[in-house]
This record gives C-alpha cells, structure tokens and sequence, in this order.
C-alpha cells in the first residue's frame, strides 16, 4: 500500500494556485457542455419539431447518463487514481461536444449527449475527493467552494455562450462555441493539474457498504436531489416563460438572465468560507432559506423582479451545494474512507435529480404554467431544508 506523505497545499503556494486554476477551468467546461443545451430549448423544440417537454430531454439524457457513470467512475477511481481519469473526462466530453454541433436527427443528437454525459462523470466522480486528499486540512471547504464557482461560472458561461451564438448563426453555431471552449479547457486541466501525491488504491467493497448506512450521507444525497432538482426544474422553464408574453425574448436576450450565475459562484466561494467559521452545519440550513426566498420571488411578474428572484435562488443553491458536495467527502474519510464512493453517490443523486424532476418542469409548465414549476421547486425546497435541519442533529464526525 502506498504510504502518505505529502503535505496538502495551501492557499499561496504554487501547487495550490495550478489546481485551483485546473479544476475551475474542468468545472467550467463540463457543466457548460452539460448545460449547453437549456438555453436551446424552444429553438430545438422549433428546429427539430418536438415539444417543450421533449426537448428538454437534451438536458436530462446528458445528466442521467452522468448520474449512472457516476456510479462506475468513483468506484473506479479508489483503483486507477484520480488525476487521470479527470484529465480523460475533459478530454472526451469535449470531442463528444464536437459530435453534437454536427448530429443530422434529433435521436442522434440524443445519443450523443447521453454518451457526453457518460464521459463527463470522471470528473465531478473524484473532484471532491481530490481535493480532500491534496489539500491542506484547514482549506478543505474554501477549495471545494473555489470548485464550486468553476461549476457555476461553466453553467453561466454555456448558456450564455449558447444563447447568444444560436441568434448570430443557430443551434449548430452555438453548440460549436461550447464544444471550442471544451477543447481549450481540456489542454489547460491536462498541463496544469497536479498529480496525486496523496491517492491511495483501495477495493472499496466494505466502504462502500458503509457510505450507503450512514444516515447524515444519506441525508446529503438526499440535499443534493431535492435541490438540484428544484433548480434545473426553475432553469428548463425559465427559457419558456421568458420566450412568451409578455416579455418575448429571443434565446440571446433570455440567455443573459443566465448572467445571474456570477452570483452563484460568488455564494459558493463566500459559503465555504463561512463554513469554515462557522461549520457546515449553521451554513446548509441558512442556504436551503436562500433558495426558497428566490423561487417564491419569482412569481413576480416585472423582469427585473424575476431576475433578482432567480439571483436569490442561485445564490442559496450553490451555497447549499458548495458546501453540502465538500462535506460528504470529508465525513466519508473521518467516518473510514470511501471518498470517492460517496461522492459518487452524492453525484447520482444529484443529476438523478435533475434528469427526474427537471424534465418534470415541462409538464408543469404545460399543465400550470409557472406558479406550477415555482410549486414544483418549492417543494422540494422544502424537504431539502427538512433534512438539513436534521442533519444539524446527526453524530458528529465530520462538519
């Protein structure tokens, strides 16, 4: 067995500055390709003659199909190591991205983003349990939030791109400027990560029995459905409203309301401070009172209100998020390891969330209109800040 010895890095040193770098440029990239397609889809509701639930199912076969590698990947990881299956994960989910600016039918556009979200999985599988593992013990949560608002600024930054291209040129012209952006990303995770200095090879079968009974992890997959959920529920709806009266925006104009990701990343970064303060405990439940503020918000019929409602909503999901996705790593490695099957786990639940009750948000939409999706989302907002509060109560390992 490989014997520890490194000493994790720490904010101001060079090693801690080139992961940093790599894995927001990893997290940008992949969730800008996974969610190229959200601000898409009235435009491929028109251009491929499908309905608005249907085409959201751009968005829900990329994140099933990485919810269901989620479960291969992370185990996997315990074995291959982390580094590498990170790097390859880019890697193809960007040539895969290529494939989908070309695809000639709708079910192959399908296939495609099924098969992409199957690629991505190598990275948001073992992020977490990376940077547990490379980083310095005092900076877990400030890292896992630094990661976090990569995500975050990836999903802003696919819609926008998205939006914006597909009213110079189409859906094609706008796929083709996220699959560029994969690439470039790609190169920069691939000369800039780290190597593992910490990684150490495991089975994992009794961890991974563990990382399934203990009832705060099962508490945090649960967080991580719910409110991923309700937040790509508001999302895959949001192009649908705002594409009819009375506002009539076009997909670059509705695109920019995707702007509001900015303060997502920002709540991430500032949430994994305060956790440290604070601990993880004070923080997820505040979040989940955040998140809620901003849907019920929206309800408001003005623009500018519904923006600041869906400002209020990112910021409290990505709080909740940053800090709930670097706390299971933590407690799966003071509870005995299996990081990375935890992790994995927390993931599936995550996108197992977003494929089922986003694609749900059509059929609200269709059958309630919007106060029906903001029922929707709220929800599970509420059940999300049920099991925060009891997580406030469960044994203490960890957070």
């Amino acid at each position: 067995m490989q014997t520890i010895v490194a000493r994790g890095y720490l904010p101001g040193e060079a090693g801690y500055r080139r992961l940093s770098v790599a894995l927001f440029a990893a997290g940008m990239a992949t969730f800008a390709m996974l969610y190229s397609t959200q601000a898409l889809l009235p435009e491929l509701a028109r251009v491929f003659r499908v309905s608005s639930s249907q085409s959201a199912f751009s968005v829900s076969f990329a994140t099933m199909g990485l919810g269901v590698a989620l479960l291969i990947a992370g185990p996997a990881s315990e074995v291959l190591g982390r580094t590498r299956l990170m790097r390859w994960s880019v890697a193809a989910a960007a040539g895969i991205a290529v494939l989908c600016a070309i695809a000639p039918t709708w079910q192959t556009l399908l296939a495609l983003r099924g098969l992409q979200g199957i690629a991505m999985a190598g990275l948001p599988a073992v992020a977490m349990a990376y940077l547990r593992e490379e980083v310095h013990p005092d900076s877990h949560a400030r890292a896992s939030g630094l990661y976090i608002a990569g995500t975050a600024v990836g999903g802003m930054t696919g819609r926008l791109v998205a939006g914006g291209l597909a009213d110079l040129g189409g859906w094609r012209v706008a796929m083709s400027g996220i699959a560029v952006l994969g690439v470039v990303c790609a190169v920069l995770v691939a000369r800039l990560l780290p190597d593992s200095r910490n990684f150490v090879r495991s089975t994992g079968n009794r961890q991974t029995l563990r990382v399934l009974r203990d009832p705060a992890l099962l508490a945090l997959y649960g967080v991580a459905a719910t409110a991923m959920g309700a937040f790509v529920a508001v999302y895959n709806a949001t192009g649908f409203r705002l594409a009819e009266a009375p506002y009539g925006l076009g997909p670059g104009l509705a695109g920019l309301v995707f702007g509001v990701y900015l303060v997502g990343s920002a709540a991430s970064a500032l949430a994994g401070r305060l956790a440290d303060t604070y601990g993880r405990r004070a923080v997820v439940p505040v979040g989940c009172l955040v998140t809620l503020a901003g849907v019920g918000f929206t309800l408001a019929g003005p623009l500018p209100l519904v923006v600041a409602g869906l400002a209020v909503m990112t910021a409290g999901f990505f709080a909740v998020h940053g800090v709930a996705s670097g706390w299971v790593a933590v407690r799966a490695h003071a509870g005995g390891g299996g990081t990375g099957q935890a992790a994995s786990f927390y993931l599936f639940a995550f996108y197992l969330g977003s494929s089922v009750f986003g694609g749900l948000a059509g059929t609200a939409w269709t059958h309630a209109a919007w106060p029906g999706v903001v029922a929707e989302a709220g929800t599970l907002l509420l059940i999300t800040l049920l099991l925060a509060l009891l997580l406030r109560r469960s044994a203490k390992l960890a957070g």
